[in-house]
């Protein structure tokens, strides 16, 4: 029978890309990384890693094996699962990633739920971008995503992974206060920095209002963009949860559009009972209360 330990390496590697990659996420050398992959080829007895270069790649025969080593690993997450299902309380740890505005506004208070009603489960926290967070949850580094994804700027569906919709978020034009929204077309804007989904929406929204935006300001803190908007500096596309817990200090514009918001966890993991109390606190986080422009 093959090693399990050594079939999560090559899983990772399949993952990560490089030797050095899977050797830092698992706080290993790369030369152990390499010796116990050279130990499970020997086991298969059959090459494979290809050299590509300074890197290597996978051989048919490894494809095989990772996507069985998925299937065992899922099996197993879903095994934890049901054993913790079975006990009266909640413990362990578990990792979670979302982005900024969540970071600010629903996820103090889910953290606080979460520690008053299941004090003996370790939760560990991370700002991350979308894209970045989907990732490493494929690739086992968290357990569960709270992520975003703005109209026209899907973010890619990973095999494996399951996504559960949360809310829709209201977008609306931010503009200094007084200012008529029609001088929103001249006037400079603040928006994410190039690349970005965030900056691609903001700017095929400005083009479908039949205007080139004068983008001056770039930053990815949304509380940045809302300080540039107070001070009369710019005007900006804003989403409602950037109002949570605070007073509503720009003019807001409604608008039809609206980003989703999402959690995401792997197959094997969502029925985990401290995924399902996070996700549930989290639905409990969510404000009712709406903007008025």
């Amino acid at each position: 029978m093959f090693d399990l330990h050594r079939l999560r390496l090559l899983r990772e590697l399949s993952q990560r890309g490089t030797l050095a990659a899977v050797a830092q996420a698992l706080n290993y050398s790369p030369s152990s990384v390499s010796q116990q992959l050279s130990l499970l080829e020997t086991e298969v007895g059959v090459p494979l890693l290809e050299p590509v270069g300074r890197r290597v790649k996978l051989t048919p025969q490894a494809e095989i094996l990772v996507r069985h080593t998925e299937e065992v690993l899922t099996r197993l997450e879903r095994a934890e699962s049901e054993v913790a299902a079975s006990l009266h309380e909640i413990t362990g740890t578990l990792r979670v990633a979302t982005f900024q505005t969540a970071a600010l506004a629903l996820i103090p208070a889910t953290l606080a739920r979460m520690r008053d009603e299941h004090p003996s489960l370790r939760i560990e926290f991370q700002v991350l971008d979308p894209a970045e967070a989907l990732s490493a949850l494929h690739a086992r580094d968290f357990d569960l995503v709270f992520g975003e994804e703005w109209p026209d700027q899907p973010e890619p569906r990973f095999p494996g992974l399951e996504y559960r919709e949360l809310c829709r978020d209201p977008i609306r034009l931010a503009v200094p206060r007084g200012l008529p929204v029609a001088e929103a077309a001249t006037f400079p804007w603040i928006m994410e920095t190039t690349g970005m989904p965030q900056r691609m929406f903001n700017t095929n929204w400005c083009r479908r209002q039949g205007y080139e935006p004068d983008v001056r300001f770039s930053s990815i803190d949304v509380l940045v963009k809302l300080r540039f908007v107070e001070q009369g500096l710019a005007v900006a596309l804003l989403p409602d949860l950037v109002w949570y817990d605070r007073e509503i200090t720009v003019d807001l514009h409604e608008l039809p559009m609206s980003r989703l918001l999402f959690t995401a966890a792997r197959a094997g993991r969502g029925q985990h009972p401290a995924v399902r109390a996070f996700r549930e606190a989290l639905a409990l986080s969510v404000a009712p209360r709406q903007p008025r422009p």
